[in-house]
């Protein structure tokens, strides 16, 4: 079973914490983690793009010249896709890149990301994680205590709170989610993640 030190805002420790061994110190499947960031990236997929078949485009009702004694190959209508501006072979039409993967194999693609946080020393535990108001500023401060104001960073709470959300907002290199928002891109595109005390216990709940 992991323990982690807890800090507090600014980088003092306040105690130490028990991790789930179940959640954060499983064997790493690294081609389980490949296939649930294939899937998390597919989803985002708009999948909207659009090509004309020959029976989309415009013009070509008529038999462009007469079927023999012309010299010419056989036509019949202009828009052909042998034809310039004719319709395209086997394009591309609207489709959803969607796909699933069964519910264990997902959870255990998440648990390896985060023991691999874990066992590099890239997951820090905050004892909590508010502002008073919600300002740019401070939340930029907080990140130059941890050192992590010009690397990538993810925040995570138990639920979203309004001031971290708007102070974060702003910033390229830092994002806020929920522990129910937890997945596996998110955590293995951000160098170091913190999560607080009570993050950790909604997330051992839901996946322990």
């Amino acid at each position: 079973m992991p323990t982690l030190s807890v800090y507090n805002m600014t980088n003092e420790k306040v105690g130490d914490i028990e991790l789930s061994a179940e959640i954060f110190d499983v064997e790493i499947n690294e081609g389980l983690v490949h296939q649930a960031v294939i899937m998390q990236l597919a989803s985002r997929r708009l999948g909207t793009h659009q090509t004309k078949t020959r029976g989309m485009v415009r013009g070509g009702g008529r038999k462009p010249w007469r079927q023999k004694g012309t010299g010419r190959a056989r036509a019949g209508t202009r828009r052909s896709p042998l034809w310039r501006g004719g319709g395209t072979i086997f394009g591309p039409h609207p489709r959803s890149y969607t796909f699933t993967m069964p519910r264990k194999q997902r959870r255990l693609a998440l648990k390896c990301v985060l023991t691999d946080k874990v066992k590099n020393e890239n997951l820090v535990v905050l004892d909590d994680l508010n502002f008073d108001a919600p300002k740019t500023k401070d939340f930029v401060a907080f990140q130059k205590t941890f050192g992590v104001d010009k690397s990538k960073a993810l925040f995570i709470t138990k639920e979203l709170v309004e001031n971290v959300v708007l102070s974060s907002n702003n910033l390229q290199n830092a994002k806020t989610i929920s522990a129910i928002q937890l997945n596996v891109f998110d955590i293995l595109n951000s160098e170091k993640v913190f999560v607080t005390k009570e993050a950790v216990e909604k997330i051992e709940e839901v996946y322990a």
